[in-house]
């Protein structure tokens, strides 16, 4: 009998990089966390494993990727650690509901909207008309304060996380002018209304009160907000068309076992080169290779043409599309 036993193997070519647990892999790729431990280890193993279905409905199991960083990845959805943008699922599947990310940004936006509409008026009022003689500079600081905080501090928060992400990852991004330019004017904001005696006297005005800026910290908030809402509207439309198209496609298939018989199993559980049969009005379940038989298929889902394709030994067929006449054996790629 063979010794099958394997050799201890060096790990010392997965470099930590930092202490939250990210791995950087030596073809640079960044892994998170958990994502680290989906790794493909598959080196270190003898018989490659099963792979096993992906959990429906659970959002932490799934890896997700940044679209302008491909080499970031991790488990679970989250923003990129170099660019700042939401990461999105490796693969789409039609089981996916709306972007956890765009409901929270939209959430923000719309709280933020209500409360930077009165601070832009009080501070714009008091240059338009005589808002200040009647209200008071200073009253007026207090309430843009009182409005204008949450707005910075919680609707912006996502905005100042991935600004201090990106100093920690040494990679500054759009967000880290976003959070230097509204933290700079919220903090000298709230420095004018709670201690304007500390600004000299050319800077106080006749109440003693200081010209503060909040309705330009919440303003820039909120059109931020406004942008990512709009950059992830258009992110889901383009994964909806894909959830689409994968929701046409045969949830089981028939699969040619080694003996030769037939056997119905799970798109899920399909191995690349696996045999599956395709009969006469059935489906194509995944994109491959016909090896036996030949059909007609309708692709009009993919090309839009209405008249079938004919598909002989050697043709390639697309998961969705409609098998009109004839039989055929293909091999799952």
């Amino acid at each position: 009998m063979p010794n099958t036993t394997s050799p201890p193997r060096d790990h010392s070519h997965h470099r930590h990089h930092d202490a939250d647990g990210t791995h950087v892999m030596p073809d640079g790729m960044v892994m998170k966390g958990a994502a680290h431990a989906h790794h493909d280890h598959s080196h270190h193993a003898h018989a490659p494993a099963a792979a096993k279905p992906r959990p429906r409905g659970d959002q932490g199991q799934v890896e997700y990727t940044c679209p302008m960083h491909p080499q970031v990845r991790q488990m679970g959805p989250g923003s990129c650690p170099i660019c700042g943008m939401a990461l999105e699922p490796v693969l789409a599947t039609a089981e996916q509901g709306e972007s956890p990310e765009l409901r929270d940004m939209t959430k923000r936006f719309w709280i933020g909207t209500a409360l930077t509409v009165p601070v832009f008026a009080l501070e714009m009022g008091g240059h338009l008309s005589n808002l200040n003689h009647l209200l008071g500079q200073q009253t007026s600081n207090w309430i843009q304060l009182l409005l204008g905080t949450p707005v910075v501090l919680w609707a912006g928060w996502p905005f100042l996380v991935r600004a201090v992400a990106s100093v920690k990852n040494r990679s500054l991004n759009m967000f880290s002018l976003i959070a230097l330019g509204t933290g700079a004017a919220w903090l000298y904001s709230i420095v004018g209304t709670v201690a304007p005696q500390l600004f000299p006297p050319n800077l106080r005005m006749a109440d003693g009160a200081v010209a503060i800026y909040f309705e330009a910290a919440a303003v820039i908030t909120v059109l931020v907000l406004l942008g990512q809402v709009l950059e992830l509207r258009a992110r889901e439309k383009t994964s909806g068309a894909i959830k689409a198209l994968l929701s046409l496609a045969p949830k089981t298939a028939v699969k040619v076992k080694a003996d030769g018989n037939d056997e119905t199993v799970q798109v899920d559980s399909i191995q690349v080169g696996d045999l599956l049969r395709v009969r006469p009005g059935e489906k194509v379940p995944v994109d491959g290779e016909l090896t036996e038989g030949k059909g007609n298929v309708d692709e009009a889902m993919v090309t839009g043409e209405p008249i079938p394709v004919a598909k002989a030994v050697g043709s390639k067929v697309t998961a969705g599309t409609l098998n009109q006449t004839g039989g055929f054996v293909m091999r799952a790629e």
